[in-house]
């Protein structure tokens, strides 16, 4: 997932970077107003964390701007201005979410999950990487033309991987998506990415789902930097 923070607090935007880079998410940062909405304009994100308070535009102003240029990238406004007729006024002014400060960023992270998979849904309905394709209305995978056969926790993280892709998703990330908060005992996830690679991998010389020791997983045509465990 690629995401755009406008935020003008060093040491914030650095532990946003820390916590998120190592989950495989892709951040760029814009220190003001400006500069924000010149990135949010220029380059495609799947979401924005967007502050209030920023030098020389408001948060409210880049909202404006990014929706009068038609633009529907979703945002999540993160500020310290938690009264309601603040988040209100958020709302009207195109924002999709809104979290006050000083918040948790496991918080922070599913609500922007959330908002990219609703964006997703506004948008693409057919996800492609090389020659592997998924249809979100129909289900329906197919790799070289040929239909493959996928369990609903195959589904589930292959839309994942491929909306990530060429980034990668984390072993948490992919865990929650499939359990929510309360994961089973033992390596589910392993047999389920097994189970995965079987269909989407098993019948081709170019494999696609690549293991990243310590971090989670990729699809990708590219097996750069791929540490692929025994029997995964």
């Amino acid at each position: 997932m690629r995401v755009l923070v406008v935020e003008d607090n060093r040491n914030l935007v650095a532990n946003l970077f820390e916590y998120f880079e190592a989950r495989g998410y892709t951040l760029d940062a814009a220190p003001d107003g400006p500069t924000g909405l010149h990135l949010a304009l220029t380059q495609d994100y799947d979401a924005i964390v967007l502050d209030w308070m920023l030098p020389r535009m408001d948060g409210r102003e880049v909202l404006g701007g990014l929706r009068a240029a038609g633009r529907s990238t979703p945002v999540l406004m993160l500020t310290a201005r938690a009264e309601l007729d603040d988040k209100v006024q958020g709302f009207r002014s195109g924002a999709d979410d809104y979290l006050t400060k000083p918040f948790e960023l496991p918080e922070l992270e599913v609500r922007l999950e959330a908002l990219a998979a609703r964006g997703a849904g506004r948008g693409q309905r057919v996800l492609q990487v090389a020659d592997l394709r998924y249809d979100l209305t129909t289900l329906e995978a197919t790799r070289a033309g040929r239909a493959l056969h996928l369990y609903p926790a195959g589904r589930k993280l292959l839309e994942l991987l491929m909306q990530a892709s060429p980034a990668a998703v984390s072993r948490e990330r992919l865990e929650r998506a499939l359990w929510g908060d309360t994961p089973p005992d033992g390596d589910m996830l392993r047999s389920h990415v097994y189970e995965l690679r079987r269909s989407v991998d098993g019948p081709f010389a170019t494999k696609l789902i690549h293991t990243l020791p310590r971090i989670g997983y990729r699809l990708a045509a590219s097996d750069a930097g791929d540490g692929t465990e025994p029997g995964e």
